[in-house]
């Protein structure tokens, strides 16, 4: 097995390779995906020389720049850490040929990097879980929040009503969660490929939620459901979670994390009901209207029924919520 990406530690900053994040004194500080890849060839190779030409391949990757991209890359990194081209602590510039990282860096005991190892490999199921109670956690209110609003059954429903829809959250969390761990356990950090992996999850769990949801209602009853939620539904809101998720474990601020998970779920709402796709409300809406006697009457959710304007509305709200609480979670478990 591979190595984790180590941790390095000068002054008061600390440079985690893993998590792609550079800390002062537990603080996150901003930097470009690239700035972040120059900073740690920099400190990787710490007293030796790291020449433009390493900098093209190993930072660029062979795509041609001006020397102006990489002057450019090393002012902001000296802005980074508050170090001075003239009296550097940090990076010293070797005119012509490139530059040098000069700052001691501080040693980790042995035991310290087996813990930090141990916590690396234990993070993608620590991720699946949270995703997973995150799901039961949204789907137990919305639930209960439909069954105080449009049921008809009285507080039994309500509470059938709410471990339904909660069993249902915790079938997407748990989905989502799995793709998303994969990524984790694979790639090692969170990249691009958590968005994938919370993609692929999010279509897993859609056609599931429907073959149970369209399939399994039918099988009981005799009669057919339609207008459930489906694959293109679980697609689109897996890759709001994986967006979100991306921002939650690769260190960005929480209240920055939390705007982008609200702002990617509500448009991945928005975006399910422009393309006639169907969430929570919609589904308990086709099984009213297919199931006489469902105890159900969405009609009560607006003045003049369950519109399309009311859908929409409904949509963009369970979007918010379901990826705002994902992220929630995820911002919870990075703080443990």
């Amino acid at each position: 097995m591979a190595d984790a990406p180590p941790t390095y530690r000068f002054e008061a900053f600390e440079l985690d390779c893993a998590n792609r994040q550079l800390r002062r004194a537990g603080e996150p500080v901003e930097l470009g995906s690239r700035y972040f890849d120059a900073l740690a060839l920099l400190v990787a190779r710490p007293g030796e020389l790291v020449s433009k030409d390493a900098f093209m391949a190993e930072v660029w990757h062979g795509v041609p720049v001006t020397d102006e991209a990489l002057t450019q890359c090393i002012r902001t990194l000296r802005r980074a850490l508050g170090d001075a081209a003239g009296t550097p602590r940090f990076i010293q510039t070797v005119p012509k040929h490139g530059y040098r990282f000069i700052a001691p860096l501080a040693s980790e005991p042995p035991r310290l990097r087996a813990e930090a190892a141990g916590e690396a490999r234990r993070l993608p199921a620590q991720v699946a879980g949270t995703a997973t109670l995150a799901g039961l956690a949204v789907g137990l209110l919305a639930g209960l929040v439909y069954g105080v609003l449009a049921g008809t059954g009285g507080g039994g429903q309500v509470l059938i009503l709410a471990a339904m829809v909660g069993a249902l959250g915790l079938l997407a969390g748990a989905g989502l969660g799995a793709g998303i761990a994969a990524a984790l356990a694979w790639r090692g950090r969170a990249n691009a490929a958590v968005v994938a992996g919370a993609m692929l999850g999010g279509l897993a769990v859609g056609a599931l939620g429907n073959l149970l949801g369209r399939e399994g209602v039918g099988l009981l009853s005799g009669l057919a459901i339609a207008g459930v939620t489906g694959p293109f539904e679980g697609l689109v809101l897996g890759t709001a979670s994986g967006i979100a998720a991306q921002a939650a474990l690769s260190g960005r601020r929480r209240g920055a994390v939390l705007g982008l998970a609200l702002a990617a779920g509500a448009l991945g709402g928005a975006l399910i009901h422009l393309a006639g796709g169907t969430l929570l409300a919609g589904s308990l809406h086709a099984l009213e209207q297919g199931l006489p006697g469902a105890q159900l009457r969405f009609d009560r959710l607006g003045p003049q029924g369950f519109t399309s304007g009311v859908r929409a509305f409904t949509a963009v709200v369970e979007g918010a919520s379901f990826v705002g609480a994902l992220a929630a979670g995820l911002l919870g478990l990075r703080r443990r």
